[in-house]
């Protein structure tokens, strides 16, 4: 669709661009500009979700800051104070108007006994009231969070206990804030049940052990540590910001294995859709009958999700995804008054319910459907996501805009699901390493000097996404440029002033950050400190430590060690060969080189520091011991994205 683009004011011009680090004389990219507001889809005048997301309200904290038990602010209200003024020039209108919707936070009745608390966090935290407690679904992404939600439930509401917590999936902002509603005191006593979708630990743990480093990586691009502001990120486009802080975990005492299952809690009834591999791989949402409330989970949204996540995950299924809000809209469509969800505000009324969830699960399937038909035709995946577009009548709904997932990046995924990545074009079959393919494209192109006045002119003329493919290569070619990568900053902050997807605008940013500054000394957890420690079999912490095998390391060696813990019973055999290392859980005979007797917390620091404490029993070869702690490597999470190191530059 064609839009005429607004230039921003040369006073934007002077306050946005001027505030760049300097660039090279004649270097400096256009000002931002963004479609005009009457020629998208949506109707502007319609306040519907304004309404919905301010209606019933009760209260709000009157501390803005959201404190931990060390002080530490882990969420400030005042930060999107920006959002209460006069509109930004620098913010997309459509990101702007949704980031003001999910601005309005405080606690809420949905219907009298479902109440939610919003804007604490990027979770919403949803309580039903019970016989004699609270039944809490989703206690956001950290405890502080979750406990000032709890407070200001207790406050105006009446002091309850809560006698149960439900999951609705298996990412960390759904269950991370649960120690500050209930203890594991309280749960080992019986008092609290931990309700979640099957398999819902398993996913939690994958997420951290095998390509953790990676993810959390990735993460940082969400805008983590980029300030919030009319030329910062402005909101994620699915809730208001995400909470700073450790997270926690209380494993369930109950799984969902039931494609429909119900249970009463408290007097509540709990009607269960599982829905695994839509939006998670261990996921389900709520049904209350007794007061015709559907809970979606985070299986609709106020805006379209992702069918793969820019962090990098497994691609979702974007078919079953429709398919499952299908059978949703067949088993809850007509008898629901109301629908909440963890991200966002309620919709009211059955006939809104049933609109709502048929044209979102509408835009799922046709992006689906027509990335597959063109698929099909031959059509690469940037092509297609170049040509793929909702029709109005989708494309006009506020909750289908792309403010958090996007339909272009979609299509790539569902691409992707079917394909993989290699497009049968033999040129992909042996490519050369970016920074070496970028050395000999600078080359081709007339040398350094020519390449990067090309890529001047294209920012002078606005032509961001071909400015921003040349000085990609002159990065690449050489990361000490640093006038391509000061030019390349200001190119991407540009690009990103001009997003209507938060997650977009962020993933700029936070490149122009390390264009500018590096990649910063930010750490991984230690895996001693994960809250998902004492949750992991023995036998996955030695799947872990297989993916930190450094050949370099290992070289030649062997080794055939069995682990004894005593206190869980368990002897596992660990070998190394090939520089592969293989376990068994039940092996026979003896092992070749050593058995060592230990502690579960001895064997962890094995692992995290490649030391064997002293006080372990070793029999048989304590230098295969030895040797063998000495062949791993922890991931340091600390690696560049925008440029390659300077030895593989120099290559």
């Amino acid at each position: 669709m064609a839009h005429r683009r607004y230039r921003a004011t040369r006073l934007l011009a002077a306050g946005v661009l001027a505030a760049m680090p300097a660039l090279p004389a004649g270097a400096e990219p256009a000002p931002p500009s963004y479609p005009a507001p009457e020629e998208l889809p949506m109707d502007w005048q319609d306040r519907r979700d304004f309404e919905f997301a301010s209606r019933g309200f009760i209260a709000n904290r009157a501390d803005r800051q959201i404190r931990d038990e060390t002080g530490r602010v882990v969420f400030d209200m005042d930060e999107g104070a920006f959002l209460d003024g006069p509109d930004p020039a620098t913010i997309h209108p459509s990101l702007l108007r949704q980031a003001r919707v999910l601005r309005k936070s405080g606690l809420f009745e949905v219907v009298d006994g479902v109440y939610q608390v919003r804007g604490f966090d990027i979770t919403n935290v949803t309580f039903i009231r019970g016989d004699t407690g609270w039944v809490v679904i989703d206690p956001a992404l950290t405890p502080a969070t979750a406990k000032a939600a709890y407070e200001l439930v207790s406050e105006h509401l009446g002091r309850r206990p809560v006698k149960a917590v439900v999951y609705t999936h298996s990412h960390t902002d759904h269950f991370g804030g649960v120690a500050g509603v209930i203890s594991q005191a309280d749960v080992d006593a019986d008092k609290v049940d931990v309700i979640a979708p099957a398999g819902f630990l398993d996913e939690v743990l994958k997420e951290f052990l095998i390509n953790g480093a990676a993810t959390g990586r990735r993460t940082e691009y969400a805008g983590i540590g980029i300030d919030r502001g009319p030329t910062g990120t402005v909101s994620s486009g699915l809730g208001d910001s995400a909470a700073r802080g450790p997270w926690s975990l209380i494993a369930p005492t109950v799984e969902i294995g039931k494609a429909a299952e119900e249970l009463v809690v408290d007097g509540v009834r709990l009607v269960f859709q599982l829905t695994p591999g839509t939006e998670a791989p261990a996921e389900m949402n709520v049904y209350l009958p007794q007061i015709r409330v559907l809970d979606m989970a985070e299986n609709a949204n106020a805006t379209m999700h992702n069918v793969l996540s820019p962090r990098g995950v497994v691609v979702r299924d974007a078919k079953f995804w429709a398919d499952e809000l299908t059978r949703s809209i067949r088993l809850f469509g007509e008898k629901s008054d109301a629908v909440i969800v963890s991200h966002g505000w309620p919709r009211f009324g059955q006939a809104e319910v049933v609109d709502y969830l048929s044209k979102h699960r509408d835009a799922y399937k046709f992006l689906h459907d027509q990335t597959v038909r063109m698929m099909n035709e031959g059509l690469l995946p940037d092509e297609i996501a170049n040509r793929i577009e909702l029709p109005n009548s989708l494309a006009r709904e506020w909750y289908n805009r792309g403010y958090y997932g996007s339909l272009s990046f979609n299509a790539r995924a569902v691409y992707q699901r079917y394909l993989g990545w290699y497009q049968s074009n033999p040129v992909d079959l042996q490519p050369l390493e970016p920074a070496d393919e970028s050395r000999r494209y600078v080359e081709a192109m007339g040398g350094r000097d020519r390449s990067f006045a090309l890529a001047r002119n294209a920012a002078a003329a606005g032509e961001d996404r071909w400015a921003a493919e040349l000085l990609n290569r002159l990065v690449m070619a050489d990361s000490r440029d640093r006038a391509s990568r000061e030019l390349l900053a200001g190119v991407y902050t540009r690009m990103a002033l001009e997003q209507e997807n938060g997650i977009w605008r962020a993933q700029y940013l936070s490149a122009a950050r390390e264009l500018r500054e590096g990649i910063g000394q930010r750490r991984l957890a230690s895996l001693d400190r994960l809250p998902v420690l004492e949750k992991l079999s023995t036998a996955t912490l030695f799947e872990m430590l297989a993916v930190r095998l450094d050949p370099a390391k290992a070289g030649q060696g062997s080794a055939e060690i069995d682990f004894v813990i005593p206190e869980r019973s368990e002897r596992i055999r660990v070998t190394v060969r090939h520089q592969v290392l293989t376990y068994d859980t039940d092996p026979t005979g003896e092992a070749g080189d050593a058995t060592v007797t230990l502690s579960r917390p001895q064997l962890v620091a094995l692992i995290v520091s490649q030391a064997l404490d002293p006080a372990a029993q070793v029999s048989g070869s304590r230098r295969s011991v030895s040797d063998f702690a000495g062949w791993f490597t922890p991931p340091s999470g600390r690696f560049p994205i925008v440029w390659r190191p300077d030895e593989a530059a120099a290559r």
